[in-house]
Order: C-alpha cells, then structure tokens, then sequence
C-alpha cells in the first residue's frame, strides 16, 4: 500500500487547510494512523493521530485547532487545519501502521509542504 498525501500550499496566518492523505489500498486494517511534521531545521513531530473507534490524539500545539478524521470507505485520513500559525509552517506527512501478527510495517505518505505567512 502506498499513500499519498496533499492539499498544503501558502496560507495567511488565521487561514485553513484541508490536507489530504489516500491510500492505493484498504486502510481499514491501519491503526493508528497518524499525522507527523518536520520544520525546517527540527525533528519530525507527532501532529495527530487517530485510532478506529478511540479519542484522537493532539499536540498540545494544534489542539482545538486541528482536526484529524478517517474515511475506510474512500481509504483516506485528513487533517483539517483552522486558525494557522507561522509556527505551523513545515512539511506534512501521513503515517499508517499494520500489524500482521508480531510483524509491525510502517507506512509514510511522501509530505505535503503547507506554508503560513504572518
């Protein structure tokens, strides 16, 4: 499976985005699924992260900001992203796990750059 994410671009800061992240095949087996970021200069962070039928995770810095979903049927995540911050400015990935037994397999989305002007 592979995924691919989009949907960043240059906003204003207080602007919103809706990124986008599909898959080429089911994701109902991916849990969790999850939204990381990678500024320029810095690590890649945890954005958001979602498990079926569980609470979704926030950081702290996007928190009733941002809003993670999940759609099995059309095999896609998003995040929607309200309220931007120059600080939210980086490199957008999506993440899937999959466990087949003990056997863990990680898959990355190749990034989608949002970018935030003050």
């Amino acid at each position: 499976v592979q995924l691919q994410a989009c949907g960043g671009g240059l906003v204003q800061a207080g602007g919103s985005l809706r990124l986008s992240c599909g898959a080429s095949g089911s994701i109902s087996s991916f849990n969790p699924m999850a939204w990381y970021r990678q500024a320029p200069g810095k690590e890649r962070e945890l954005v958001a992260r979602i498990i079926s039928g569980a609470t979704p995770v926030y950081a702290d810095s996007v928190k009733s900001r941002f809003t993670i979903s999940r759609d099995n049927a059309k095999n896609a995540m998003y995040l929607q992203m309200n309220s931007l911050k120059p600080e939210d400015t980086a490199v957008y990935y999506c993440n899937a796990i999959s466990f087949r037994g003990l056997m863990k397999t990680d898959y990355w989305g190749q990034g989608t750059e949002v970018t935030v002007s003050s």
